[in-house]
């Protein structure tokens, strides 16, 4: 299947979309709407009403084991607390394929020793023997015309590989014209590679010193020329071929030049290179069968070397005359001829050896250090296995890729060895090459070579004959696609690479190639890599510049996979103008959206950082075709694809970040009108995207970033569109996604950065109408376990500044009319009633703030001031810690600080003083910010925290700190103000940065083509626990009345010095988790006895923890704890010692206000739709899609009351009961318009509604309510208001209610140390009392019941540290 067709068929399955809902059923999986979905099982459900008990038992398993599963994205995988701050860009390594330089060779010196028809004295020739030299005969001529001819040939065979070199041929040489020629080819070659070839086939073999023999000008002696000579003539880069008998002598006399294998190797020995015919003790073979330059035969005419030595070794040498091999048709450049297509075969063959032989990144298996000169040469003089040679990682780049006379050398170097021995001959290179002469490509070679040598009689007869392709390529592709069928990143890698990289060159086969190469490049980073190292690159980049249609798709993937790798491609691409063909693409209309994602991935890459790639990119209309695709998106009734929609914005924002030109044009283009809508889409990852791209239109406002085109953009509409981008942002600050949160906290540190004194005026006037509402909305830090004291925070603003034309400072601090706290009289006797307080030394005052104008600062509407304040100290008080820190850094820029105060005592009083902590932030030197809102005390400071040292452009003066703190009234302090805030890089450097786009680009860095079915050690684990879960609810439903143990099975000292708060049984292990007032949780073993985990939910508890929940109890589970505040978070692996990860967190109940101190908050749950519901002392029921991360609405609670307790149905979604505080219920369908559907006071007494659920079984609308005041009441909703069953259960006492979830059985506890159980019917069935322990000490009331959800087992927290367990009479103790 072609990679475009699958492609089509992977993502009509919505398998990349963002939005669709995980789930095991195919129904579910096949739906695009999360909400249809979810709401298909309760219709099912809700059908069964009224037929036959066999259609019910077949309904069981649907509504009882729901299929919906959440918080399994991407997003959700990582640790939200571990989780980059997004504050510094990571440093980024050159990537290891591509080349540190390319290198040419400029000029080749030829040095002939031949001395033709005399023979060197030291060399016994046999008869006949071997004369040819470059393909001629030496005696076919006069001897100086055959010398001279034999320097033609040599120097054209060369010219064949590198024609733009310059060739210099000495024939039969003295020392002297050896050094003219090499000094003249380096001052040639200046700094690219110099080639020297020696031919030594007419003097004496090297000596022992390494040293070259040449003549004297009357040729009447042999002149030795050390190498020592020879290297200082050459220098570096050069590379050396010594053609002549005992050739290993040189390079080991190299070898002792350079010391080579020494840590201590100079550079100019790290890029010479040697190729040497043969070893110390052998001689050049004398066979006629071989020419006498065998060796340079190899190395420059490859092809016709090779055929020559395989005819003779074929049985076709009696059919074909090898004559013929020198009349082969065609050119070797041209691959449509029978001479170019076996040239590529060749290529294709020695390429792929290389690669497999050589580790390219593979780790050597012999130390670098231990290959000492000595020890190096014995390696190689007794054949040690090549698997202990040392090959740097980078060789086969270095060999094969970065120069292209040196890759064509070592490629036939390989023929070379593979032919000469054959005659007993060990050709040696340096850098070393590990046998290759058997490797079984060389099969592959000889069959394309048998097939060329039987075709060639015809075609040398008839040249009009048709030339019939060899099927080495396609069977190549054949065997790669075999392996992409079964190979993988833990096995050997796919050899037919460098082949597929030849295939690319062809026509014909470039398709097939390309998808295979899709497929490869999509297993992952490491077949990114390889498919790079082996030279992919040039290729796919070349390819750009087709118009073929069918190609697009199939490139667009490769280049996603490949710059999801490696950003600097970008570069390549800019500069080759790559990018016109992507946003072609992206603007095409025969694409998929989910392929244009990857084009608009593939550009945001492009304008990623790089100044270039913007401005090519915009005059492109890159701005133009986004919008165009975001603006057709909006109106369309069809879901747009997700990914699409993610990808637009984010390139959109890389194209105008920090690009004020980008900035003005988005903005003229009305861009945020068009990006406004998608921060309410269903997908977190498209709210935070579109998040991202309208905070980077938001102007910085550094002097440095100012350009005279944003004269061209009205100052009025930039206003306009700033203050319309901020409201967007606004509405989204309480985003239930911690990723669109983070991006809403770096979008207001732009704009805090823009407009800082308006913001510090808007948070001095915020402080001081709301001083008594700020001490409950901020969260409480009186515990840190590492002080083991409390610690109060106290918030500090730091002065206005700036910097006044002549360099000198201007400051005053902000002028506050009233007291933070109030209170009028807290000013008399502070620095406030001084006027003279507020100037500067110099009498200079600074009225940014009074007048409302800044330098260089637009003023918007007070009210988006205020309302930008509040989300600041919203966004500081995250429940993510994450966010939290992004969002004190945000507070940071406008000046709000923090400073730590030990309390002096543990009871939570005021401490006495203040310690700042000297944490910088970076460039800056400033107190690291909080606050602590201790026993209705607000210590609120505003001074000027301390600063870095004085810089040589401004001056620091002292100026009066304002400091109000209720037990030190009348102390002010004094304090340095800050340096102007101004264009310096480290101002710059406090700007949180986005973590969007490079989270995002992981998504392409994983397998996109393969499926996304469960594994089959999932789907058994679940299917396991399902049949345990049918099982235990049959048992449940149909067993006898159950009477509880009056002693329990467990009992469980906790530790916990508040008490247990919650507590929960997990269904599948014997595992209890409790919480406490302090927002500990522990989870303990019950059947082992044993603590497995203990973790603080968060660090600044407020007043505990109210609900604790299970998500995906039948997959792997998180444990979903809510707090009394409205927090609610998510945590995974949460029974594994220190393991616990925070998936995700949010603050569940919104647009209360800051006056209701005690929120109060309730939670409950709903696997089967999905959705979590929140309330408390508000007037709303909040309904949260934990799958979309989104406040779906929030439902009229219709009671001036609070809301004291929630329970979903866990068995129709959609249904809902709520419990006030005067004891009404009321029923909600949140299906409905209108979702009320009845309210009811069961509860005669004004008492609050302690527990509330529904009842076991699938009846709809059948609840159990239980209040304060002791009684509980059995109502059936959809008949009557009126309660059918009452039990007076406890008189004034009760504190807790259980509901089994299949079981008919309640139990209720009691502030009286007792627990009753009772049947649905009222009868009791039995009393738990708490005796006194052999200590004579009693442990405390019930604060808290549970049951497991498919067992009969009840566990009980007390109001002391003990938690126990309960099960009925009939079961064996554990």
């Amino acid at each position: 299947m072609a990679l475009g067709d699958l492609m089509v068929s992977r993502f009509s399955q919505s398998s990349v979309s963002l939005a669709s809902s995980h789930r095991y059923d195919d129904d579910c999986v096949s739906s695009s709407h999360g909400d249809s979905s979810r709401r298909k099982d309760s219709d099912a459900t809700s059908s069964i009403y009224g037929n036959g008990t066999a259609e019910r038992a077949s309904a069981t398993s649907m509504a009882y084991l729901p299929q919906t599963i959440v918080l399994r994205e991407l997003r959700h995988d990582a640790s939200e607390a571990s989780a980059l701050l997004g504050t510094s860009e990571g440093i980024v390594l050159a990537p290891k394929w591509r080349l540190k330089e390319r290198m040419k060779t400029g000029c080749v010196a030829l040095v002939l020793c031949l001395n033709i028809t005399v023979d060197p004295p030291d060399v016994i020739k046999i008869s006949p023997c071997a004369r040819i030299e470059a393909w001629i005969d030496p005696f076919s001529m006069a001897p100086p015309k055959a010398l001279e001819t034999i320097g033609q040939n040599l120097s054209t065979q060369y010219e064949r590989w590198q024609p733009r070199a310059r060739y210099k041929v000495q024939l039969d040489p003295t020392v002297d014209e050896v050094r003219k020629l090499c000094l003249t080819c380096r001052k040639y070659a200046k700094t690219e590679r110099v080639l020297f070839h020696y031919n030594g086939h007419g003097v004496p073999k090297p000596t022992a010193n390494g040293e070259i023999w040449v003549f004297n000008k009357s040729y009447t002696q042999y002149i030795p020329l050390p190498i020592s000579d020879l290297d200082s003539w050459l220098k570096t880069p050069s590379i050396y071929v010594f053609d002549c008998s005992a050739a290993r002598m040189i390079l080991n006399a190299f070898a002792e030049l350079h010391d080579w294998g020494s840590s201590g190797s100079s550079g100019s020995t790290r890029d010479c290179i040697l190729l040497a015919a043969c070893d110390v003790h052998e001689t050049l073979p004398q066979s006629v069968e071989f020419p006498a330059d065998v060796f340079t035969a190899c190395l420059t005419t490859p092809i016709k070397m090779a055929l020559k030595w395989f005819c003779r070794r074929s049985l076709l040498k009696e059919i074909i005359d090898e004559s013929l091999i020198d009349r082969i048709p065609g050119r070797q450049n041209d691959r449509k001829t029978l001479l170019g297509e076996l040239n590529w075969i060749f290529t294709a063959v020695t390429d792929t050896i290389a690669w497999n032989v050589l580790p390219h990144g593979i780790a050597p298996n012999f130390s670098h250090d231990v290959l000492a000169p000595n020890l190096l040469m014995t390696c190689l003089h007794f054949c040690i296995p090549h698997e202990c040679y040392f090959y740097p990682a980078e060789l086969f780049q270095r060999l094969f890729r970065q120069d292209l006379l040196v890759a064509s050398l070592f490629r036939n170097f390989l023929l070379a060895e593979r032919i000469m021995r054959s005659a007993n001959c060990n050709p040696i290179s340096h850098p070393m090459l590990p046998p290759t002469h058997q490797h079984h490509m060389w099969d592959a070679w000889d069959m394309a070579a048998e097939i060329c040598l039987s075709h060639l009689p015809q075609l040398v007869l008839d040249p009009n004959a048709e030339f019939q392709p060899s099927p080495f390529f396609t069977e190549q592709l054949t065997a790669f696609e075999v392996w992409l069928d079964h190979g993988s990143e833990h096995k050997k890698p796919p050899e037919q690479l460098p082949v597929v990289l030849q295939v690319l060159l062809s026509q014909c086969h470039r398709f097939r190639a390309l998808v295979l190469l899709g497929r490869f490049l999509d297993m992952g980073s490491w077949a990114v890599d390889l498919a790079l190292s082996v030279g992919i690159f040039p290729y796919v980049l070349k390819l750009l510049q087709t118009t073929t249609n069918e190609l697009r798709q199939i490139l667009v993937f490769i280049w996603t996979k490949i710059l999801a790798l490696d950003k600097s491609c970008q570069i390549d691409l800019v500069k080759d103008g790559g990018h016109t063909y992507f946003i072609r693409f992206l603007d095409s209309s025969g694409a998929f959206p989910e392929q244009r994602a990857m084009a608009a991935f593939v550009l945001a890459v492009i304008v990623d950082g790089h100044r270039r790639g913007q401005e090519a990119c915009l005059e492109a209309n890159l701005i133009g075709v986004c919008l165009g695709h975001l603006e057709a998106s909006i109106p369309s009734d069809p879901q747009p694809e997700p990914l699409f929609l993610q990808w637009l914005c984010l390139c959109l924002g890389k194209l105008w970040e920090d690009f004020m030109e980008a900035q003005i044009m988005g903005r003229e283009a009305n861009a945020f009108q068009k990006l406004a809508p998608l921060v309410s889409e269903p997908q977190p990852e498209v709210r935070a995207a579109a998040v991202f791209a309208l905070g980077t239109l938001v102007d910085i406002g550094f002097d440095s970033s100012k350009s005279v085109v944003d004269d061209e953009f009205d100052d009025d509409e930039k206003i306009r569109a700033e203050e319309a981008i901020i409201k967007s942002l606004l509405d989204v600050v309480s985003d239930g996604s911690p990723l669109v949160r983070a991006e809403v906290a770096v979008a207001l540190a732009r704009f805090a950065f823009g407009h800082k004194q308006h913001l510090k005026s808007a948070a001095s006037s915020y402080c001081k109408p709301q001083s008594s509402s700020l001490l409950t909305s901020l969260p409480s830090i009186a515990k840190l376990h590492d002080a083991g004291n409390a610690k109060l925070v106290s918030l500090h603003m730091s002065p206005l500044t700036r910097a006044s034309t002549d360099s000198q400072p201007v400051a005053r601090e902000a002028k506050i009319s009233s007291s933070p706290l109030g209170s009028a009289g807290l000013m008399n006797g502070s620095p406030l009633s001084d006027d003279s307080s507020l100037h500067s030394d110099s009498g200079i005052m600074l009225d940014s703030v009074s007048n409302g104008a800044g330098h260089h600062q637009r003023l918007l509407d007070n009210a988006v001031y205020s309302q930008c304040i509040r989300a600041m100290f919203a966004l500081a008080r995250d429940p993510s810690p994450r966010i939290a820190s992004l969002g004190r850094r945000v507070l940071s820029i406008i000046g709000i600080e923090q400073v730590v105060a030990k309390s002096s005592k543990p009871t939570g009083r005021l401490g006495e003083a203040a310690t700042t902590s000297n944490t910088p932030l970076t460039g800056l030197a400033r107190s690291s910010s909080w606050f602590d809102m201790h026993a209705g005390n607000l210590p609120l400071s505003f001074r000027t925290p301390p600063v870095s040292p004085p810089r040589t452009n401004y001056l620091l003066r002292r100026v009066c700190s304002l400091e109000f703190k209720p037990h030190l009234l009348g102390s002010p302090d004094s304090g340095l103000a800050d340096p102007p805030l101004g264009v310096s890089g480290s101002e710059r450097s406090l700007l949180p940065l986005s973590t969007i786009y490079s989270w995002s680009c992981g998504h392409f860095s994983k397998p996109l083509l393969g499926g996304t079915d469960a594994s089959q050690e999932i789907v058994t684990k679940r299917e396991e626990k399902e049949k345990f879960a049918l099982e235990h609810i049959a048992k449940c439903q149909h067993s006898c009345k159950y009477k509880l143990s009056n002693n329990p099975i467990a009992n469980w000292d906790t530790r916990f010095e508040s008490g247990t708060k919650t507590a929960l049984l997990h269904p599948f292990s014997p595992i209890v988790v409790a919480a406490d007032e302090n927002e500990r949780i522990r989870v303990w073993n019950y059947e082992e006895a044993t603590l497995l985990n203990g973790f603080d939910n968060h660090d600044f508890p407020d007043k505990g923890i109210s609900k604790l929940c299970l998500i995906n109890e039948l997959d792997d589970s998180f444990l979903l704890v809510a707090s009394c505040d409205g927090s609610v978070r998510i945590w995974k692996n949460y029974a594994t010692k220190g393991k616990q990860k925070l998936v995700t967190g949010f603050s569940s109940i919104q647009g209360h206000k800051p006056s209701a101190r005690d929120l109060n908050a309730v939670v409950d749950w709903q696997q089967q739709s999905g959705y979590l519901y929140a309330s408390g002392e508000v007037s709303t029921v909040a309904l949260w899609d934990l799958e979309k991360e989104q406040l779906l609405r929030s439902i009229p609670s219709e009671s001036e009351c609070g809301v004291t307790a929630l329970s979903a149905s866990q068995v129709h979604g959609g249904q809902l009961a709520a419990g006030f505080a005067d004891g009404s219920l009321r029923l909600y369908d949140i299906r409905s318009p209108e979702p009320l559907v009845c309210a009811t006071r069961p509860h005669q007494k004004v008492e609050r509604v302690v527990g509330l659920s529904f009842q076991p079984g699938l009846d709809l609308a059948k609840v159990v309510s239980a209040s304060q005041a002791g009684d509980i009441q059995f109502l059936d909703l959809r008949t009557t208001k009126d309660t059918y069953l009452t039990i007076d259960a406890h008189r004034g006492s009760l504190t807790a209610l259980a509901v089994h979830r299949h079981a008919p059985i309640i139990a209720s506890g009691s502030a009286k140390q007792l627990i009753k159980v009772f049947s649905l019917q009222g009868e009791q069935l039995g009393i738990i009392r708490y005796y006194p322990s052999f200590m004579a000490q009693k442990i405390g009331s019930v604060s808290c019941l549970a049951f497991h959800p498919y067992q009969v087992l009840l566990a009980a927290g007390a109001a002391d540290s003990f938690v126990s367990v309960y099960t009925h009479d009939n079961s064996q103790a554990r």
